[in-house]
């Protein structure tokens, strides 16, 4: 039984808890803060890129186009320009304020992507833990925390510059901040009410089992997803999302007719790439929580396995295309022949029907397994066996000191156990040669040594 658990708890462990974080290496830890790190950098130059290409074919002009293909090393041009330009620092303005105001926006930034999941528990160098740097039970709170201390940068960017303009766009940039958070908030609460739980890994398992509906005898899925279940909260998410980064049309804040350009007119240099990440990261924070909240997180949009989906879904439609394209280029070479419409029909009316038959019988085996299972689970305390008595692999034969046999059905449907008690590992039926028998401690004439029979104790105990 201890057996079966441990090999179970090895299957349940690809959905991580609150507990799988805990004991984690250092260097590991580490690891998974350089890939944070890294990825949101990357996602920055390429959320630069793409929304540069995209303005310039709204506006009828071409877009970055000359560093790299398709000017896709342009923001990391515009990102080594900008660290190696001079640094201006007005006279007038409140320098450790200055200095500190962009680094108070940017690491806020920074750590509320911790708490957003990539994957399921993995194996990193014989560690198990998961695709994740970390997780809370109020992990979804940490974001809307960040989020307002993020704010302070803004407003002490505005103040410290002591300009008129960039203390307003600092004014309007919080205003809006802390308008779109509460309604960013009041969003969440429905999902919170549906998982059970402000913890980001729970929230993904949420969504993991979808409701299940039959059409002709076939067992189809559906995602249950808070975007489906929950659909005002995600429209009204998708709305707060792009006003709490001030993108279009919610670049009020940065109204260069008026406020020049915001809260960082004053800065130059670093300090106004550093301003210009916060915003980025904050973009890309917010589209990773909404798939984590809203559509599943990193899991597939319904339950998938790898072999299943090879198997039952890639071969079936590489061979249905393959007999497409066959099928019309015999039609080309014939003139548009009857006998080839008849054939394609044929062909397909052929593949439907065994695609229908397999699911059909695949849904009966699974109704039969579950049947199997609850006759079985009936079963299990209805014996009399005594305390030695043990399920064998099978479930056909079980022996103890006077127990009975345990029915096949009462064991649980999995991989096979090898039996904990095997006679081989007390040496029964092991030939051990001569010239390897040990010498026994009573001496060569001891009838209980090993030395007198041809089998040896291999279990070590």
């Amino acid at each position: 039984m201890s057996a079966a658990g441990g090999h179970l708890g090895l299957v349940s462990a690809a959905d991580p808890t609150l507990a799988s974080f805990y004991n984690q290496p250092w260097w590991l830890v580490i690891i998974k803060v350089l890939f944070v790190f890294v990825f949101l950098l990357l996602m920055t130059l390429f959320a630069i890129w793409a929304e540069r290409r995209l303005i310039g074919r709204m506006q009828q002009r071409p877009g970055p186009n000359r560093a790299g293909p398709f000017g896709l090393l342009q923001s990391l041009m515009d990102g080594i320009k900008l660290a190696l330009k001079e640094d201006i620092v007005p006279r007038h303005v409140d320098k450790l304020l200055f200095v500190i105001a962009p680094a108070i926006a940017v690491i806020p930034a920074f750590l509320s992507f911790a708490i957003i999941p990539f994957g399921p528990e993995v194996s990193i160098f014989h560690h198990h833990t998961p695709l994740q740097l970390a997780d809370l039970p109020v992990a979804v709170l940490l974001v809307l925390a960040m989020s307002s201390m993020g704010v302070y940068g803004i407003v002490l960017a505005g103040w410290s510059s002591e300009s008129p303009y960039p203390l307003l766009g600092a004014l309007r940039s919080s205003a809006q901040v802390i308008s779109y958070e509460i309604a960013m908030g009041l969003s969440f609460v429905a999902v919170f009410l549906y998982a059970g739980s402000l913890s980001t890994t729970a929230i993904v398992s949420a969504q993991a089992h979808g409701g299940v509906f039959h059409v002709a005898g076939v067992a189809l899925h559906y995602p249950s997803w808070f975007a489906v279940l929950l659909f005002p909260s995600f429209a009204i998410y998708l709305i707060t999302m792009v006003g709490e980064t001030n993108r279009l049309p919610f670049d009020l804040p940065e109204g260069e007719g008026e406020l020049v350009g915001g809260y960082h007119t004053e800065y130059s240099s670093l300090k106004f790439a550093l301003t210009q990440l916060a915003e980025y990261i904050n973009v890309t924070t917010v589209a990773a929580l909404a798939t984590t909240l809203f559509l599943g997180g990193w899991r597939a949009p319904w339950p998938i396995k790898l072999m299943a989906f090879g198997w039952k879904v890639l071969i079936p439609i590489s061979l249905g295309w393959i007999l497409m394209i066959a099928t019309i280029r015999v039609f080309r070479q014939h003139g548009g022949s009857t006998p080839v419409y008849i054939v394609a029909g044929a062909i397909i009316a052929v593949l439907a029907a065994l695609a229908w038959t397999g699911d059909v019988a695949a849904e009966r085996r699974r109704m039969a397994a579950e049947a199997d299972a609850e006759a079985g689970a009936g079963t299990v305390g209805a014996g009399t066996a005594g305390a030695g008595a043990v399920a064998g692999p099978t479930g056909t034969a079980a022996e103890g000191t006077g127990g009975t046999i345990v029915p096949a059905a009462s064991t649980p449907r999995s991989f096979p156990i090898p039996p904990m008690d095997l006679p081989h590992y007390h040496g029964v039926g092991v030939t051990v040669p001569a010239g390897e028998r040990p010498s026994p401690p009573g001496g060569p004439g001891d009838p209980g040594s090993a030395v007198n029979g041809t089998s040896k104790e291999v279990s070590g105990v």
